[in-house]
This record gives C-alpha cells, sequence and structure tokens, in this order.
C-alpha cells in the first residue's frame, strides 16, 4: 500500500493531514523560524539551517529572510541563485531553480494544486504539479508561479505577474495571465567580464 508522502511524490491525489507529512512540515517550519530569525551577519547558522531544510546548499545561495516553504526537501536549487525577502515555495513536488537566478521580494512558487471537484476538495485531498525554471532567469518582484509550470532559460517575468502556463527562453513576459511581451535573444548582449 502506497503512504501518502509516496503519494504526494508521484503527483497523485493524497491526504496532506497524513502524520508523516505534518511532522515534515512541522521539521521544516522549525529550521524556518530558526533561520528566519538568524542575525544577518551569522552566515554559519544560516548556511547550516539552509543545509538542514534543502538537504544541500549549492555555491552562492543567498535567501533573505522571511523565506518559507513546505518541506524544503523537493527544492533544488543551481549555483549563484538570490531569493529577496518574503519568499514563499509550496514544495509538495519538486521545484527545480538552475544558476545565476534572480527572485524579487514576495515571489510566489506553488506546486500544490487542488481538485476543481467541491466534493474532492471538500475530502481534503490535494495533489501537485513540478516546476522548473531554467538559468539566469529574473522573477520580478510579486510574482505568482502556479502549478506545473517551466519558464526557460534566461527569460524575465515582470513584476507582479502571475504565471500560469509555460514561458519559453529568452522572453520577457508579464501580466496576469503572464504573456509573451518580447523576444529577447534578438537583442544586443552587453558582456561584462
Amino acid at each position: 500500500m502506497q503512504t501518502e508522502k509516496e503519494k504526494m511524490l508521484r503527483g497523485e491525489l493524497y491526504n496532506a493531514t497524513d502524520p508523516q507529512l505534518t511532522a515534515e512540515r512541522h521539521k521544516a517550519r522549525d529550521l524556518l523560524q530558526q533561520y528566519n530569525n538568524t542575525a544577518a551577519g551569522n552566515t554559519d547558522l544560516r548556511s547550516f539551517l539552509l543545509q538542514e531544510l534543502l538537504g544541500k546548499c549549492s555555491k552562492g545561495l543567498q535567501i533573505e529572510p522571511p523565506f518559507f516553504c513546505d518541506y524544503g526537501y523537493n527544492i533544488t536549487i543551481g549555483e549563484n541563485v538570490f531569493f529577496n525577502f518574503n519568499c514563499v515555495v509550496l514544495d509538495v513536488m519538486p521545484v527545480t531553480i538552475g544558476n545565476n537566478v534572480l527572485f524579487g521580494p514576495n515571489v510566489q512558487l506553488y506546486t500544490v494544486t487542488h481538485p476543481l471537484n467541491w466534493q474532492e476538495r471538500a475530502s481534503g485531498l490535494e495533489s501537485g504539479k513540478p516546476i522548473y525554471i531554467g538559468s539566469h532567469v529574473w522573477i520580478g518582484g510579486g510574482v505568482i508561479v502556479c502549478p506545473g509550470v517551466t519558464i526557460g532559460e534566461r527569460s524575465v517575468i515582470g513584476a507582479g505577474s502571475v504565471v500560469t502556463r509555460d514561458i519559453p527562453a529568452d522572453v520577457f513576459a508579464a501580466g496576469n495571465p503572464c504573456r509573451v511581451i518580447r523576444d529577447l535573444s534578438t537583442e544586443k548582449r552587453i558582456l561584462t567580464v
């Protein structure tokens, strides 16, 4: 028989009030409370807490507190990633973030979703869909990324956008719902050393 965690990780309907999942969320909340209350200069403690939460702390990871997530272990982060203040990652499914990604303040990444049928929803069951964010992406402040979305490499998402579907690489996209505004691949690139 499958556990509720196994169902969750497969993207199937599962019961989030399962004791194992509840305990894992409580552990993450305890680590986050400690992290969010650390002094700005206490980088060793912050690194240790992120390591405990995420399982791996990549080079150049910077997360400004407060930061919130469900489990932590479903978040994979590349090198040189920056989260500004008050970001939320609901990671019931994998959230994969490439290298050199910037998140503005109040960005929210939601992998969790609920049934559209009210009777299923009333039963307390939920499911999730993974999120993938490519390398060199910039996500502006207040952006919401919905379940199952992929954002292609080098794209920019304008502040306040609600990303409900995949965004290709090398574009500027914005709005609610978020849509491609312009192609960045044809613009002259300025390289700095």
